[in-house]
């Protein structure tokens, strides 16, 4: 698969950038990206969060009544879980993870595919590389303006780390800047449009 190499006004090149059939072209697997999504969500939650037992709440330990003859149940002290401001039965305890094992060949065919459903969608830009002189998000966003993609949720990939580059557009709310090799599928997915600088096509391509 063959597409043109843009510059930063959004015109052609005349200059085309080749797009590997083993990473652009398969056919998508959706529970193979379902998964990796799922992974990478999971690995994104902290897991701090805790509720308090019932050794761990305020209030005495002193016994309320008497074991028998009530008739009602035998709860003991304020801290029961069946008393108001109790503890609480079972609850979430800290620092619990919610990742869980996912294959390298699932997350690897996940990402080809994103990419390949993005390549079908034709939602995939090439730009010419380029720089700025000095950081400014004014250029960032004529740039996107010159793409049409103002309004859309971009993912924009570069070959190398550019501070001016990455500067000028970190603080767009719809923009996510991102080296090639840290590429993923949630971020492939969660975008509307993806734009590769040419250099980071090469990069891509040579991806497991």
């Amino acid at each position: 698969m063959q597409l043109p190499v843009l510059n930063i006004e959004g015109q052609p090149t005349g200059e085309q950038v080749e797009l590997s059939d083993a990473v652009f072209g398969i056919e998508p697997n959706l529970h193979a990206m379902h998964s990796d999504v799922r992974l990478i969500l999971a690995n994104q939650r902290q897991g701090t969060h805790k509720t308090k037992e019932k050794g761990e709440v305020d209030g005495s330990t002193k016994k309320l009544f008497k074991q028998k003859g009530t008739g009602g149940a035998r709860r003991g002290q304020l801290r029961s879980p069946l008393m108001r401001k109790g503890g609480t039965v079972f609850g979430p305890r800290a620092a619990r993870d919610y990742g869980f094992k996912l294959n390298k060949k699932v997350k690897r065919l996940a990402r080809r595919s994103a990419l390949s459903a993005k390549a079908q969608a034709q939602a995939i830009h090439v730009l010419e590389n380029f720089t700025f002189e000095q950081p400014q998000t004014k250029q960032f966003l004529s740039v996107l303006a010159n793409l049409q993609t103002v309004e859309r949720k971009v993912l924009f990939i570069t070959s190398d780390y550019d501070k001016n580059v990455y500067l000028s557009g970190r603080n767009l709310q719809n923009v996510h800047i991102l080296h090639a090799n840290q590429l993923n599928t949630y971020d492939i997915l969660n975008a509307e449009k993806v734009i590769f600088v040419k250099d980071a096509v090469a990069i891509v391509n040579q991806l497991p």
